[in-house]
């Protein structure tokens, strides 16, 4: 059995220049959009003084994901992936200018629009860089590079999160707007120095010369079918979906009821909360570095199991405690301690995505698996927030828990022994 290497992590950054940049943007990009995502909460409610305009301020954000989610990875995968996530970047920058004009609460509705037109360009984004991350290392290394790419998303949880409260509180609305636009221009030139081609490898399928008969508008809904039955006729893919919809629909139920739970369960205050929910990225970065360590001593498949039902066990021990003991700095632990097992969940999903996918499919598939879980999220959210009232909050959230612990097994039983036969090799450039 191989020896643990804390340096392998490092080295895997040494040799692989365009892995390097690939996280740096990100990490740029994905802090910026936590900076926007708190910085704009805070400052609309600053501005209004309505829990009512931060719940549309959500909504504006969401629904163009749930719209146009479901056919871009088609382009995605038509397109260059590297020019795709260096023109978006650019897009968004752009496209936040509008904000400096926001000075009062008779031009909020300038925030939404903004944040639906946001949100339905970065839903390009996110498919071409999963797409793209298995062509910037070799098979072997992609457990370890998409542990380190977990880490990469915690940090920019932790510090974006940070930043975005403070830069609403000393300059408001436009001063985000400058910091935001600010990071995707770095991840743009980030991305633009990457080498590795961008575009996607097709097979040979004769699709070239049907194009002209068929026209465009059948081609592309051709090519969704085509994702579509990719995800539903791989048994891996499949089952990682199912349990998807059942962890995603979960973590909309703790969505709507975690604040609550803190607020009446544990009698924390707002200040409270914001601790609670942000340390679980503290977590998720030791969780992220002991992947890339010990990845080759792990299968996908293990760390998707083992994971969830580890991630399921200590949710419930979060939600379950205040029963005999009512005080908030044990929730802070658990959802530290929680934050190891999601990386690792998180990681070995995206390796098992990756490597039961065609490099030209690729793009379909995570758009796919986006578009599923944004409205799993959404139906967990709307459970809870009928059926989680004062009295009910911790039984309903405890679903939450037991729906990790349930997906764990699911994967166990339909993938823990045929993992080998049933991983596929992707196509690299």
């Amino acid at each position: 059995m191989p020896s643990v290497d804390l340096r392998s992590p490092a080295r895997l950054l040494r040799r692989a220049p365009d892995l390097r940049l690939l996280f740096g943007a990100g990490l740029v990009s994905m802090t910026g959009d936590y900076v926007l995502s708190v910085g704009l909460a805070y400052s609309v409610y600053a501005l209004t003084g309505s829990t009512l305009a931060s719940a549309a301020a959500l909504l504006a954000a969401f629904v163009p994901q749930v719209l146009v989610g479901s056919v871009a990875g088609v382009f995605v995968d038509r397109w260059d992936r590297k020019r795709t996530m260096v023109v978006t970047n650019l897009l968004l920058a752009v496209g936040l200018l509008p904000l400096l004009f926001v000075t009062g609460t008779h031009q909020i509705w300038l925030v939404y629009v903004i944040l639906a037109v946001q949100s339905a360009i970065e839903v390009f984004f996110s498919p071409a860089e999963q797409a793209f991350l298995p062509r910037v290392v070799a098979d072997a290394d992609l457990v370890a590079a998409n542990g380190l790419n977990s880490q990469v998303r915690n940090v920019a949880r932790l510090v974006g999160s940070g930043l975005g409260g403070v830069i609403a509180a000393t300059g408001g609305i436009r001063a985000v707007a400058v910091a935001d636009a600010i990071t995707f221009l770095v991840a743009a030139l980030l991305v633009a120095r990457i080498r590795t081609a961008g575009r996607a490898v097709v097979e040979s399928t004769g699709e070239e010369a049907a194009d002209v008969v068929r026209g465009r508008v059948a081609v592309l809904a051709e090519e969704w079918r085509v994702g579509f039955r990719t995800v539903t006729s791989n048994a891996v893919l499949r089952t990682l979906m199912i349990a998807m919809l059942i962890t995603s629909t979960g973590e909309g139920i703790m969505g709507t009821l975690f604040a609550p739970y803190v607020r009446h369960v544990l009698h924390g205050s707002g200040q409270v909360y914001g601790v609670i929910t942000g340390v679980q990225a503290v977590g998720g970065v030791i969780g992220g570095f002991v992947v890339a360590v010990v990845a080759e001593r792990w299968s996908p498949v293990t760390m998707v199991w083992i994971g969830s039902i580890l991630f399921g066990l200590i949710d419930l021990a979060i939600f379950l405690y205040p029963l005999l003991w009512v005080t908030p700095w044990p929730a802070a632990v658990g959802m530290i301690v929680v934050g190891l097992p999601g990386a690792v969940v998180v990681a070995g999903t995206m390796t098992l995505y990756q490597r039961n996918t065609t490099d030209e499919r690729r793009g379909r598939v995570f758009s796919l698996i986006s578009l599923a879980q944004a409205v799993s999220v959404v139906v967990g959210a709307t459970l809870g927030g009928f059926l989680g009232g004062p009295t009910g909050i911790m039984p309903i959230l405890a679903l939450q828990g037991v729906g990790y612990v349930v997906a764990g097994l699911l994967v166990l039983a339909r993938l823990g022994d045929r993992q080998a036969s049933l991983d596929l090799t992707p196509t690299r450039s």
